[in-house]
């Protein structure tokens, strides 16, 4: 006998409606049944648990909230005036599931005109509507409801993004990724074999070195042939080796490079991580505490830019690739209320602003000052250019400045929707206290400002950081929902004069939902790409500046900020 669902009703967060038990394979049809009539904001457990499938059956929801991604932000939002019941209810601690199992047990989930529910093992249905209960009741006892509310609804459409995007897929092309890695690195080799490249660099460097045994792969024995070889590092990582003009140091570090991409995404990563022309890594949505994404497979976040041509749109498709100019500056502006580094880079780029304003000589030195101003360094050419801002901008300024005070006292800060920096560690405040007693020593003291120090630095950019993030999300929820909007490839196409000639221009790899329409497939803090019919990619590229603009206005009412894109549209994701 199959597996069986249990269908609850539910009129807001407590009361029960109405009840329906569905066998597991019945569940396609029932929710896009409910999609249909009333779009339901669904409620799941965790959404990779219950939405891949019905991506593969063909289904796509509107709208969700994750009960998981809400715990871990309501558990600890400042916000919430009573989270103590949220946080005591551990079990919703756990990390996401990074790939769909089939129902073993009932589950729940509600359709109303609101809210539904869907919650898969290991939390039973008295589990997940009592969560569902204590999270309703948290939000109501917020200083600023409306905020965290918005906060909570992108970071769960986020999840359904994260689930679409594995579902459809990077479009990859094969024979050009394993174009470039015998360019880089040789041939492919026979098994675990080194390709022929490395292995000639790697004997350049064993020649330079005078050592034909050198061991470059083992830190501790290259670093002991480096010192034989009187070059003295205290480490092998790229920035100490560049300090040294020793003859070996430019193969060694080619040779260094060469084995990032063959480790990282070299041939057993393209076996493991793609087939039938796609790449479909695992996102982990709210996976940094900032907000910011993570990855669980696939290194999504670290696809290095020389790989990019290997991101090649299906035939008749294309890819519009765009990236915000300045993303983290830019919210520090619009959060800070800070108008002249609004108009600083109003129009423009931010850094070129800074120059065109006289603040700093060069665009390198804009950099360097407004990434030192956001992370906290205080030496170096940041140490002489950050005051200069202080200066300028001194809202924006007095913003991160007030966050890194709080942080080095062992405060708590959010972000401008809510997310709450997490407490300082144990081994954190054991430093602090040592340092406060009668009997505290110099070193005492010393580790104790350093890790102050070190905590300012973190809750200073948490702010920026996780608004940027915030910003992200808005402007991907806000872009799926225009991309479903638009006509599909058989949809307002006048040059499809048979169904042959449509499905020639179908996505077919991308899924039942994906094949025929616009659909983001790639994200990376503040850069999206989506797969779109060629004859709807200029409708694709407006939707995602529409998109962006729209989460800027979300965010930050009139604030006189832009978020202008460096938008492309091209059969290749590659950049210049």
């Amino acid at each position: 006998m199959g597996s069986k669902i249990a269908v609850v009703d539910l009129d807001g967060a407590r009361t029960r409606i109405g009840s329906h038990h569905l066998d597991v394979d019945e569940l396609p049809a029932f929710v896009r049944e409910r999609e249909a009539q009333s779009r339901p904001r669904w409620v799941f457990s965790d959404t990779p648990n219950w939405y891949p499938a019905l991506l593969a059956a063909g289904v796509r929801i509107e709208r969700c909230s994750d009960l998981r991604l809400t715990h871990a932000i309501l558990m600890r939002s400042e916000l919430v005036a009573d989270r103590s019941a949220v946080a005591e209810a551990d079990q919703w601690d756990a990390d996401p599931v990074s790939a769909p199992a089939a129902p073993e047990a009932e589950a729940l989930f509600e359709v109303t005109e609101r809210r539904s529910h869907i919650k898969q093992v290991p939390h039973d249905i008295e589990s997940a509507l009592a969560e569902f209960a204590r999270q309703s009741t948290a939000l109501e006892s917020a200083s600023d409801p409306g905020r965290l509310r918005l906060l909570l609804a992108a970071e769960s459409a986020g999840g359904l993004v994260a689930a679409e995007m594995q579902a459809a897929g990077v479009p990859w092309d094969v024979d050009e990724h394993d174009r470039i890695l015998a360019e880089e690195l040789g041939p492919r080799p026979m098994g675990d074999a080194k390709p022929a490249k490395m292995l000639a660099v790697a004997d350049q460097v064993r020649a330079a070195l005078d050592d034909p045994r050198a061991n470059l792969d083992s830190h501790i024995k290259l670093l002991h042939s480096l010192h034989s070889a009187g070059i003295n590092v205290a480490s092998t990582s790229k920035w100490e080796l560049a300090e040294s003009d020793h003859p070996a140091i430019a193969p060694l570090l080619e040779y260094k490079k060469q084995s990032r991409l063959l480790a990282a995404n070299g041939w057993h990563w393209l076996d493991e991580w793609v087939s039938e022309g796609r790449y479909r890594p695992v996102y982990v949505p709210g996976g940094v505490v900032t907000g910011r994404w993570a990855a669980s497979g696939g290194g999504a976040l670290q696809i290095p830019r020389q790989l990019r041509p290997a991101l090649r749109a299906d035939p008749g498709w294309r890819l519009i690739s765009a990236d915000v100019a300045q993303l983290e500056p830019r919210a520090l502006a619009a959060m800070s209320g800070d108008r002249a580094m609004a108009e600083a880079g109003r129009g423009r780029d931010l850094y070129s602003g800074l120059v065109d304003e006289g603040i700093v000589a060069t665009r390198q030195e804009a950099k360097i000052a407004v990434l030192g101003a956001m992370y906290g360094s205080t030496t170096g050419d940041s140490g002489r250019l950050v005051p200069r801002l202080r200066t300028s901008f001194p809202a924006a300024m007095g913003l991160v400045d007030s966050a890194a005070e709080v942080g080095a006292a062992g405060g708590l800060v959010s972000t401008w929707l809510g997310r709450t920096s997490p407490v300082p560690s144990q081994g954190w405040r054991r430093l602090q206290s040592a340092s406060n007693q009668f009997d505290a020593t110099p070193a005492d003291e010393n580790r104790a400002r350093r890790a102050a120090g070190d905590q300012g630095r973190f809750t200073r950019n948490f702010v920026v950081q996780g608004t940027a993030a915030e910003w992200a999300l808005a402007w991907l929820a806000d872009l799926r929902l225009r991309l479903a909007r638009l006509p599909g490839v058989d949809e307002g196409n006048p040059g499809a004069t048979s169904a042959g000639e449509v499905t020639g221009h179908m996505a077919t790899a991308s899924g039942p939902v994906f094949s025929r329409r616009a659909h983001l497939v790639f994200f990376l803090h503040d850069e999206v790409i989506v797969h779109a019919p060629a004859q709807h990619a200029e409708a694709a590229a407006a939707a995602i500046r529409d998109a962006a603009a729209s989460a800027g206005k979300l965010l930050f009412g009139d604030a006189p900020v832009d978020f202008p894109l460096d938008l492309t549209i091209s059969e290749r994701a590659a950049k210049g």
